[in-house]
């Protein structure tokens, strides 16, 4: 699944092509990709989730006005992520390319990977996704793009 949505993201991106094409369309092309159908239709719900995600009532802690909160993982989540990707988490937080609210998306949007562990680069391009996703994230989009592309001559991590 993750696959696909990194052939979405890459295909879709930066292209001037219509995002909003309709379903079919786009899963015949992924078929054509070479893409299982069930993995399909596993990352378009996924993308499906990430914008609903933005109007939930369900989850209280995504309508959270907080600032900033004290993130404290869970044994499940310990084991998803490790101490790397934890700490790169607290760093892009801390140099305000997510907040709390965002965090939390990129955490949800992890555990419906269905991968029993992440690493460093999938996390990185999930907030990514999830930047692109939410309005008003494009300065945090570009930031984190800067910290995907030119590490060399970025921030240290």
């Amino acid at each position: 699944m993750f696959d696909i949505l990194m052939y979405l993201f890459e295909n879709y991106i930066h292209s001037e092509a219509d995002i909003f094409v309709e379903q079919n369309e786009l899963t015949d092309e992924l078929l054509r990709a070479g893409f299982n159908q069930e993995e399909i239709y596993k990352a378009l719900d996924w993308l499906e989730q990430l914008a609903d995600l933005q109007h939930s009532d369900e989850i209280p802690y995504l309508n959270s006005k907080a600032d900033s909160a004290i993130r404290i993982y869970t044994e499940q989540e310990c084991q998803m992520l490790d101490i790397e990707c934890r700490g790169f988490l607290m760093f892009v937080e801390q140099v305000g390319v997510i907040d709390s609210t965002t965090r939390e998306m990129v955490i949800d949007r992890l555990f419906a990977l269905e991968k029993p562990t992440i690493g460093l680069e999938d996390l990185k391009w999930v907030i990514l996704m999830v930047l692109f996703n939410v309005p008003g994230k494009e300065q945090a989009y570009a930031q984190m793009e800067d910290l995907i592309f030119d590490e060399p001559g970025g921030y240290l991590h």
